[in-house]
């Protein structure tokens, strides 16, 4: 492709964007007893919401001109003495497995694996379509109730949900996210987090369940955001005749100012709150979007990048400090290497870089980890030797130095950049973004489980790569020498990857014109720096 071909496709994309508002069709059946509960839930929260992101904007924004997150100042969250009361049916969650709560075989895989801990998602893993909102939202409606079944071809038979003291989440979606329409006449723009539990919730009887409905929260960026959700749950209890602290939940560090204000943000939750976990790949993308102007963050490879990196190492170690000395479990993040029932040499790799990981988190005092396969739940759990360390005091030392951490070291002298790795990323947001495009919010991809998470890494990387090109050398390891990563020659790069996709699209969904519509709204999301976490 010429310089000028390039340069029409880049002037074309300027006006395509990955995302839209999740709106409800005009068909969408709404009952007049949702709407008019509803309502209220609206009127107080939304506004709230929309201020709430107003603020992340201005963090961000002040980021990128050197003032990037710290620690708050002194408060009553540090020094007063307060405590978690953890409820005994969440102590043991050594294992908590995720999937896309639109996936009923999978939920229910999920829930008949053994694992202390399910979380059914309705944010990263799943498509944010209304159609599969809905499927996700009736799954989970289901499973709390302990109905939820599939069909099994293989063996012919209808799949149910054993009993057992699994503790099922429910991940909404984030403060960052709104949506259209769903709760009475018209598209009136609402708060996607709201929506999702308030659906959650009006459909629900606590006798039906056999525990307190929780909660996962995901994408919070400030302690004050904590605020938003401890009021929305004792409100929603109250409506419900519950009792004010009846809803739990677990709360995901996935942001980088976020991991300044831990303790704080327990603190505003300290009612409803039962822990933390690492979200790490949100977590990675986050980081390099709050120092995107300064070249020291331009990535490695991602594979490239060890679980033990110090600004993920760090970090891990703060979290059950924190956790542990004021009650609440902390929970390690996901690792991305799926096992294999068809290919033993990547299955044995994929279990072997499991149990290190989590062997790793258990050491740093974490309480537990994710998984998303069934295979992985036993090797998980065997990693945490009791059912939490919450009286472990080598997980959790008190000591003044650990107190403020260094949350932002480079990662200077760690993995490599490569072209190969540029082509990688690239692969991989088409291939993800197809997957999208044909109703997955998840997919399989070499080996590794890939969500909006890791989407929104690579395509973080590959904006830093052309944005820093100038002062930060990524090579070409075939050539022996390093390669500019140009607006056109990205475009050429995205080119060729998709004509390899095409050639060879293995067991990938979708058709070539899906192909090449994810190519350019890849592409398009990375000119149009659409790095935000939706």
């Amino acid at each position: 492709m010429t310089v000028e071909a390039a340069g029409e496709t880049q002037r074309k994309l300027a006006d395509l964007h990955g995302f839209a508002i999740q709106t409800a069709p005009a068909s969408a059946e709404i009952s007049a007893g949702f709407a008019k509960f509803y309502a209220p839930l609206h009127s107080r929260f939304t506004p709230w919401q929309q201020e709430l992101i107003a603020k992340r904007k201005a963090v961000l924004k002040n980021s990128h001109t050197g003032r990037l997150p710290e620690y708050l100042p002194l408060s009553d969250a540090i020094s007063s003495n307060w405590k978690i009361e953890l409820p005994h049916f969440v102590k043991d969650q050594r294992n908590q497995m995720t999937g896309p709560a639109d996936d009923a075989e999978l939920c229910v895989k999920m829930l008949n694996s053994g694992a202390p801990g399910v979380m059914l998602d309705l944010e990263d893993s799943m498509a944010n379509n209304w159609e599969n909102l809905q499927a996700g939202v009736s799954n989970v409606h289901q499973a709390l109730r302990g109905k939820l079944t599939y069909f099994d071809k293989k063996r012919n038979t209808e799949v149910a949900i054993k009993p057992s003291a699994t503790v099922i989440f429910t991940r909404a979606r984030g403060l960052h996210l709104s949506q259209r329409g769903g709760f009475g006449g018209g598209n009136e723009l609402t708060s996607a987090s709201l929506y999702d539990v308030a659906r959650l919730v009006y459909e629900l009887d606590a006798a039906e369940l056999k525990h307190p409905l929780c909660i996962y929260i995901p994408k919070s960026e400030s302690a004050e955001e904590a605020l938003w959700w401890a009021d929305l749950f004792k409100r929603i209890a109250h409506e419900k005749g519950w009792e004010s602290n009846y809803i739990k939940c677990m709360a995901l560090v996935e942001a980088h100012p976020l991991a300044y204000q831990i303790e704080e943000f327990l603190y505003n939750l300290r009612d409803h709150i039962v822990g933390l976990n690492l979200g790490r790949w949100d977590y990675m993308a986050s980081l390099i979007h709050f120092n995107f102007e300064n070249p020291e963050w331009v990535l490695p490879d991602r594979n490239t990048i060890p679980h033990d990196v110090l600004f993920f190492q760090n970090l891990r170690e703060l979290i059950p400090s924190v956790c542990h000395r004021r009650g609440a479990l902390a929970i390690g993040g996901m690792t991305a290497l799926y096992p294999s029932r068809e290919d033993a040499e990547l299955n044995a790799r994929a279990l072997d870089v499991l149990a290190k990981d989590k062997k790793n988190e258990a050491n740093c005092g974490m309480d537990g980890a994710w998984t998303g396969h069934p295979d992985q739940n036993a090797i998980a759990v065997e990693q945490f030797p009791v059912p939490n360390q919450l009286g472990n005091p080598t997980g959790a030392p008190d000591t003044g130095k650990t107190r403020y951490p260094d949350l932002r070291p480079a990662p200077s002298g760690v993995g490599k950049r490569t072209l190969a790795g540029t082509r990688a990323a690239i692969r991989t947001v088409i291939r993800y973004r197809n997957g999208v495009l044909n109703g997955k919010g998840a997919s399989l991809l070499d080996g590794y489980m890939e969500d909006l998470a890791t989407d929104r890494i690579y395509r973080l990387m590959i904006a830093q790569r052309m944005r820093h090109a100038d002062s930060v050398e990524v090579m070409d390891e075939s050539e022996g020498k390093p390669v500019n990563h140009t607006p056109e020659f990205v475009t050429r790069l995205f080119d060729e990857e998709l004509e390899r996709i095409l050639g060879a699209p293995g067991k990938d969904l979708g058709t070539p014109e899906t192909f090449t519509r994810a190519r350019q709204i890849s592409e398009a999301m990375i000119l149009n720096h659409e790095f935000d976490p939706i």
